[in-house]
């Protein structure tokens, strides 16, 4: 969910990473916990989807000064926010879909910013700047009112 946004194509991305898994069980060599393959499996298939939607990342190298802003040190107070996971979560699926699906891969599935640019053809540094955009956005989308 947290990275195609959708519960239906959640719910169908998943029942075809399970159909994969089992028929791909005899491939799981115990190199890591099975939890970790399957979830590897999800993981893939939900990137899958993205790509076949046709999921737009802006490549930010080449680009003229004016698009700086990503350096700007804007200082948060992110240990003040007083924050529930329900609005955390409601706020992160109301990202652009790139800030996204890099917050959500860099985060919550623990890839750094070399896979992820891998896994969504995007360079490193593209991956960065999606992160600190979304990081940023994410924060201003919970700043008390």
């Amino acid at each position: 969910m947290r990275v195609v946004n959708h519960i239906g194509e959640a719910e169908d991305v998943l029942q075809e990473a399970f159909l994969d898994a089992f028929c791909h069980l005899h491939t799981f060599k115990g190199q890591s916990t099975f939890g970790a393959w399957l979830k590897q499996i999800v993981v893939n298939k939900a990137i899958n989807h993205l790509r076949q939607r046709k999921m737009q990342l802006v490549d930010i190298e080449g680009y003229g000064s004016d698009d700086q802003d990503i350096a700007d040190d804007v200082p948060f107070d992110e240990e003040g926010l007083q924050m529930d996971v329900e609005r955390v979560r409601k706020c992160i699926e109301q990202l652009p879909e790139g800030y996204r699906v890099v917050l959500s891969l860099y985060l919550f599935e623990g890839y750094d910013h070399e896979e992820i640019g891998e896994i969504l053809g995007i360079s490193e540094s593209t991956s960065r700047t999606q992160y600190m955009r979304g990081k940023k956005k994410l924060l201003e989308m919970l700043r008390p009112l």
